[in-house]
């Protein structure tokens, strides 16, 4: 309470062993509740003492101890985190044996490298960044403070670049980089290339989940977050404070304004300049005729506007007629 706030009601002498589900939690755990639709959850759960929003108060009171907060997920979010320090393990090496660091690579004191981690010559590693296992940073890339980059992450790989010719592909050296702010976090198995000529950009805040693929020469905007699966083609500039839902597809080249929300499964095939949340999932055909229908799809609402004011039109049309005939 004294670290994180909120009102308790209740015994403030209780001990809490754990933190766990409403439907799962013991009388010597914590829980939370944030959402509306499991209040009746709450009311039967028995767990020791619960997280809840003021409109919970009287439901909560009814089944035991319980926290005050106007908002219980970010308060529970909080509440991990201490949690997690306090149970923290004893430090290992800072650099673990494994890990393979280039003589010319920069690597702030204070961060941390797991094991069988490669940083190549020029790359630069910031304050208390943490590298989990099995991360690569490319040579000349760039990774800020308090970045948590988790196992088998390629940060710098090269961009998908190649140019037809009648012999075959041929290749498109990829002499950017790769330069994430501060604060970032990057789920396992997640790759950002690096750019052709200027460099892949990754703002401070932003959050990727697993399994992402990062185009070359994207800019991600500060405190986007993009779900599992999600994957960006190369040069799209994504604004700050979007969220890719899973397997969110955006097209390379378009633009994303600040505050885009883009659900699950859509692919976005035209840059969106205003904020707000958008979805869409259109069945795979030939393309002459996907692009026929789809551009009649955006203008299916007006059509059936069009369609209901010749219905009306043709309702009255018999009464106004026998108007005139009596």
């Amino acid at each position: 309470m004294d670290a994180l706030g909120g009102d308790l009601h209740g015994d403030a002498t209780r001990i809490i062993e754990r933190l766990a589900p409403l439907q799962s939690a013991t009388p010597d755990a914590l829980s939370f509740l944030s959402n509306p639709k499991f209040h009746k959850d709450l009311a039967t759960s028995q767990a020791g003492c619960v997280i809840v929003s003021p409109a919970a108060h009287e439901v909560a009171a009814t089944r035991g101890d319980f926290i005050v907060t106007p908002d219980p997920y970010l308060y529970f979010a909080r509440l991990t985190q201490l949690w997690k320090a306090h149970l923290a393990p004893v430090q290992e090496d800072r650099i673990h044996p494994s890990a393979v660091i280039h003589p010319q690579a920069q690597v702030d004191a204070s961060a941390r490298i797991g094991p069988l981690c490669v940083v190549e010559r020029g790359a630069r590693i910031g304050a208390d960044t943490v590298l989990k296992a099995n991360v690569t940073i490319s040579e000349g890339c760039v990774i800020g403070a308090r970045c948590l980059l988790h196992p088998g992450v390629v940060i710098g790989a090269d961009g998908f670049g190649l140019a037809p010719s009648k012999d075959g592909w041929v290749k498109i050296e990829q002499l950017g980089a790769v330069r994430i702010g501060d604060d970032v976090e990057i789920g396992a198995n997640t790759c950002i290339d690096r750019g052709a000529l200027d460099d892949t950009v990754i703002e401070d805040g932003v959050k990727l989940d697993n399994l992402i693929q990062i185009g070359h020469n994207c800019h991600i905007g500060r405190n986007t977050a993009m779900a599992g699966c999600s994957a960006v083609a190369g040069s799209a500039h994504i604004g700050a404070n979007c969220t890719i839902a899973g397997a969110g597809m955006v097209l390379g080249h378009l633009t994303l304004a600040d505050g885009v929300h883009v659900s699950a499964a859509s692919l976005v095939t035209r840059s969106i300049h205003k904020p707000g949340q958008y979805t869409g999932v259109f069945p795979i055909d030939d393309n002459a005729s996907w692009e026929k229908n789809a551009a009649t799809l955006r203008h299916l609402h007006s059509l059936r506007e069009r369609v209901k004011s010749l219905e009306r039109a043709l309702e009255k049309a018999p009464a106004e007629q026998n108007e005139k005939t009596s």
